[in-house]
């Protein structure tokens, strides 16, 4: 839509049209009154509601986001910039970020999680980082409608055809089926980058009369107000919304991120600063580099290059066209840039410079059509300690006891519950990503954490997104404790210390007493669980307002997880190895029926409280699983989750097509509890005195490996049999039968 006659100051106040972009009548007065002392004009108040939305300024979130630790020995660049850093010694590091485009994708599914990718992508990039690998988080409704079918179809193609086509390896996360994701699905992805310390990027705009660049694709119509679109509820239908969905181009996108990293690498006398043009497109990506400098900014609208006729300042502003970057470059080294992005066949352009009036000033057509100051923008959104009450339904859920299932064939409902969508093979989705292009990749996809080496060295680094949104959906906070516990126990059943997380937090409206509440209980575990892993929050992103015709998400607090393997013979995966090796069970199992696999299954619903969940526990089990690893005395190892111990042992059997032949000293029952903290580990017989000196009264044997394919668990009361072979076609097809 081209405007012709641009709506004026008067018109915006009296007609309140500032309210249709998400500011509210108190925010508009104070830009108008306290830090104007004027009316915005158009082009202004578009500027203010894209800059101070939820996903721009975490009006809502930030004091929430202040529970979280930050800082640790490790820790090279905490949250502010656009990934965060961890060292893993060698003067090398790991970028990491995760972000989400949950309400793209329930538009355009496959523009929606494809252009989620490229945005991440970037993130790490304007780091100095060059990307080696993606993963994602995704949740959907239940696999019983054509709708739900059409979204992961099409998410899963967007995550593939971005990633595939720009050369980085999706190696690893999650997919979750929940009835309340149906209206709102969400798509998380995360990226991983390395860097040399030497390389480590801000994104800064300093320096008087240093030029700003523009770079990479020009500016269209599309994405407007995306970031506003992401900061309110959903509402099924609403077709207008598609405009501000993306599109994006993976090829450009791989030419954008080698000209970045060859100017980084090659020219780094003459940058000042890089910044993606992520949410908000220019306004924020420019603001927020001068804010953070201390400086301002003058812009000459007419230099941006546009693929559109006659865009207004409004919209050039506030697009969120894919692949572009914006650079600080000293004064006297634009041709240099020129020159270089122009080998990449991309355009390079001076669109303005850098001033120290800490003024953002906006021409257009030879006219001044914004003056504002920086720091209003970028920094002086209002704050909101929102009201909180604890949900009703805790109230219900206190009075209901511990569920308990009825096994009357242990062996039928272990096979039942491998085909429960949420446990039932990904193989179908994952063999559309491209897991080992760069050869890097030593686990992909399937495993409890994805493995890449570090090419010069003897390290790796493994990585994981996880979450379960029952257990928070249960209990808020024990639950947030126990999304970064698994994450953690992933890393370290794959050989990995755990180093830092990212998050991506999942929830409905803040402005609900009871959503605000979820989100700030839920930060309080994840900020304990955190300080006693010693895992630091180093970025991430605040995704509000998942909610469809009135009706939440899960609080789905999704943990991106990233740890260092300190040497290749540590890499340990899940499956069993040889028959004859023994295998134990880690970690005490107890009566942990609420928010599970076989509750949802059996009694179709989530209900009831979870047991206590103590930290320190799950601490010491994984350090003496990670020493037993280190030690070279574990062939495999596995955490137990959805789905307890009897799910844990068939996957670990499915590989190999192995079999095991054991007893266990519990009630049958109990193979589907989802106690936390516990471990499935396998070890060659001659290494027994030594890990169970090591491991002590921690872990119990349960059987041996046999080259039959078939489990056999005799328990107190009953017995475990089933058929592997016969069991694993069953798991790899659940998916795929759904899905016809």
């Amino acid at each position: 839509m081209t405007l012709t006659k641009e709506i004026t100051p008067e018109e915006i106040k009296d007609n309140k049209i500032y309210k249709e972009w998400g500011l509210t009548e108190e925010e508009y007065q104070l830009i108008s009154e306290k830090i104007l002392g004027r009316l915005p004009n158009y082009t202004e108040t578009g500027l203010f509601s894209v800059m101070w939305s939820e996903h721009c300024s975490y009006k809502n979130s930030k004091p929430v986001l202040r529970k979280f630790p930050t800082t640790g020995k490790q820790v090279l660049q905490g949250p502010g910039e656009g990934a965060g850093i961890v060292d893993i010694g060698d003067n090398l590091a790991v970028v990491f970020k995760a972000e989400s485009h949950n309400h793209p994708s329930a538009v355009e599914p496959y523009e929606g999680a494809a252009t989620g990718v490229g945005g991440i992508i970037r993130d790490i990039f304007s780091m100095g980082a060059r990307p080696i690998a993606m993963l994602n988080s995704l949740r959907f409704g239940e696999l019983d409608n054509e709708r739900t079918k059409y979204l992961v179809e099409q998410v899963v193609a967007g995550i593939g055809g971005y990633g595939n086509c720009i050369g980085i390896p999706t190696v690893g996360g999650e997919i979750g089926f929940d009835s309340c994701y149906e209206g709102n699905p969400l798509v998380n992805a995360m990226c991983v980058g390395l860097i040399e310390h030497k390389d480590i990027q801000k994104g800064q705009a300093k320096g008087e009369g240093n030029s700003i660049m523009y770079v990479g694709a020009k500016t269209g119509r599309d994405g407007i107000h995306g970031a506003t679109f992401a900061s309110e509820e959903f509402v099924e239908g609403e077709e207008q919304q598609r405009s501000a969905v993306q599109v994006g181009d993976p090829f450009m996108e791989k030419l954008l991120m080698e000209a970045c990293l060859d100017l980084i690498l090659n020219h780094s006398d003459i940058l000042v600063g890089i910044q993606d043009m992520g949410a908000a497109g220019l306004v924020s990506s420019s603001s927020e580099m001068a804010s953070k400098a201390g400086s301002g900014l003058e812009l000459y609208l007419d230099d941006v290059p546009q693929r559109e006729t006659h865009m207004t300042p409004y919209e050039m502003m506030l697009s969120e066209s894919q692949e572009r970057m914006l650079l600080c470059i000293k004064k006297g080294s634009e041709d240099q840039v020129i020159q270089l992005f122009e080998s990449y066949g991309l355009e390079a352009v001076n669109i303005g410079k850098v001033t120290m009036d800490k003024h953002y000033r906006l021409y257009h057509q030879g006219k001044e059509v914004a003056n504002l100051p920086v720091d209003a923008l970028a920094e002086e959104a209002p704050e909101y300690q929102k009201p909180q009450k604890e949900a009703e339904r805790m109230a219900t859920f206190k009075k209901i006891n511990q569920y308990q299932p009825k096994i009357n064939d242990a062996g039928e409902i272990l096979l039942q519950l491998l085909q429960q969508p949420t446990i039932a093979s990904k193989k179908s989705v994952y063999q559309t990503f491209d897991s080992q292009v760069r050869t890097n990749t030593v686990v992909g996809p399937g495993s409890d954490a994805a493995v890449l080496r570090v090419r010069g060295t003897n390290k790796a680094i493994a990585m994981t997104m996880d979450c379960n949104s029952r257990y928070l959906y249960l209990n808020p906070e024990i639950g947030g404790q126990l999304a970064v516990a698994e994450a953690a126990r992933n890393i370290v059943a794959s050989g990995g210390q755990p180093l830092a997380i990212t998050d991506c937090l999942n929830y409905g409206s803040p402005d609900k007493p009871e959503g605000f509440w979820e989100l700030s209980t839920s930060a309080d575990g994840i900020a304990k669980a955190c300080c006693v892993l010693e895992t630091p929050v180093i970025s991430g992103n605040v995704s509000l307002y998942n909610e469809t015709d009135k009706s939440s998400v899960y609080p789905t607090p999704v943990i991106g997880m990233v740890g260092l393997i300190e040497n290749l013979t540590h890499i340990t995966t899940q499956n069993f190895k040889t028959p004859g090796d023994l295998v134990y069970i880690l970690g005490e199992t107890k009566a942990d029926f609420n928010g599970s696999e076989i509750q949802k299954m059996l009694a179709g619903n989530i209900e009831g409280i979870l047991n206590n969940f103590d930290l320190e526990t799950e601490k010491i089990n994984q350090e003496l699983v990670l020493k037993a690893i280190q030690q070279g005395i574990v062939k495999s190892a596995h955490d137990c989750s959805e789905g307890g111990l009897a799910t844990a042992l068939l996957e670990s059997c499915f590989e190999k097509e192995v079999g095991l032949d054991g007893k266990w000293s519990k009630d049958i029952a109990f193979l589907f509890s989802e106690s936390p903290s516990r471990f499935v580990l396998s070890i060659d017989e001659k290494d027994r005195e030594d890990f169970e000196l090591l491991m002590g009264s921690k872990v119990e044997l349960l059987g041996e490996v046999t080259k039959e394919s078939n489990v056999k668990l005799v328990c107190q009361n009953d017995v475990l049999n089933v058929d592997v072979t016969y069991a694993r076609s069953k798991w790899e097809d659940a998916i795929p039968c759904l899905m016809k």
